[in-house]
């Protein structure tokens, strides 16, 4: 059995807020997504706003973007 199977079969014996406190931790410990980023974080909200305001056609509603994630979750 693999280290990562092993570790999997004994999360999921744990009790669920052990589980959540777990997962709490191991997101904490990926940092944040703009760690690493040389954009700024502003400049990169403006610049998809402002793709947005030019190609509306590319925006996904709320719904659209629920549906996407339950696909997601169900791969």
């Amino acid at each position: 059995m693999s280290a990562i199977t092993d570790l999997e079969k004994k999360a999921m014996s744990l009790p669920k807020k052990a589980r959540g406190q777990l997962v709490k931790k191991l997101i904490a410990s990926l940092g944040t997504p703009f760690d690493n980023e040389d954009e700024d974080v502003i400049a990169l909200a403006l610049r998809r706003d402002k793709e947005m305001d030019e190609h509306p056609e590319t925006i996904m509603s709320e719904d659209e973007f629920w549906e996407s994630l339950k696909e997601f979750r169900h791969r």
